[in-house]
């Protein structure tokens, strides 16, 4: 997975996620809404066969690319959770 910055301001982050699709960036913005100082945040994807997922992350208060780093690192322990559960099946 490749990301492009497209926008990187003060309250305000929007990325191109190359690689990736719906299934991913749901995960992802529904982990983000559980951050208290979340604004906005969505995705857009104009086709599915052509165009990659733009996300975009605005905050009221704080650094949205930590907003973002910190969503991302509890998904991975979830996910590493998860992945040890299945392999006590």
């Amino acid at each position: 997975m490749d990301v492009i910055v497209l926008e990187n301001e003060k309250n305000r982050l929007k990325l191109e996620i190359q690689g990736e699709g719906h299934t991913f960036c749901n995960v992802l913005k529904k982990e983000l809404w559980n951050e208290k100082d979340i604004d906005i945040v969505g995705y857009s994807i104009k086709h599915s066969l052509t165009a990659e997922p733009i996300l975009t992350v605005e905050v009221s208060k704080g650094d949205p690319k930590k907003v973002l780093l910190d969503a991302v690192g509890r998904l991975k322990k979830i996910n590493k959770e998860l992945k040890e559960k299945s392999k006590a099946l």
